[in-house]
């Protein structure tokens, strides 16, 4: 999983491939970082329905003194993800869809680092699985 992504259009025709009734106002993003406010489609914890809603981008793990290190938790190996104490219990109970255009990774050269933005050729969005460790401060509908 990358530390960057991209978010270029709402995708209004997945909210309905997808069952959401409600599909949030999603501006354009070309640069979404660890801790940032990102739309993930969930499963509600009381209704049991999809919904889209806006949840800061971390993974805060039960053991954590601060919040901040949930910046840091965004990457987990599909090998080892529901083995590792830190992200077990929300790999197995909350896993959310993100919706994404493309990525960056990064590739270092000499004490310098070079982004290359990886999407599909024809710029098709893409969902990538994420386990949500505190849904902390969420914005739009609940979280």
């Amino acid at each position: 999983m990358c530390g960057r992504f991209t978010r270029k259009e709402g995708f209004p025709q997945l909210a309905r491939i997808l069952g959401l009734q409600v599909l949030l106002q999603l501006e354009a993003r070309y640069n979404i970082a660890p801790s940032q406010f990102v739309a993930y489609v969930r499963t509600n914890p009381e209704s049991k329905d999809r919904e889209c809603v806006q949840l800061r981008w971390r993974l805060v793990p039960f053991w954590a003194k601060e919040p901040s290190i949930g910046h840091s938790m965004i990457n987990a190996r599909a090998e080892t993800v529901a083995e590792k104490p830190a992200f077990r219990k929300a790999f197995t109970h909350r896993r959310c869809l993100v919706l994404e255009d493309g990525f960056y990774e990064w590739k270092r050269e000499g004490k310098s680092r070079q982004p290359s933005y990886i999407h599909f050729c024809r710029q098709s969005p893409f969902f990538v699985c994420r386990p949500v460790g505190t849904l902390g401060e969420g914005r739009g509908h609940g979280g």
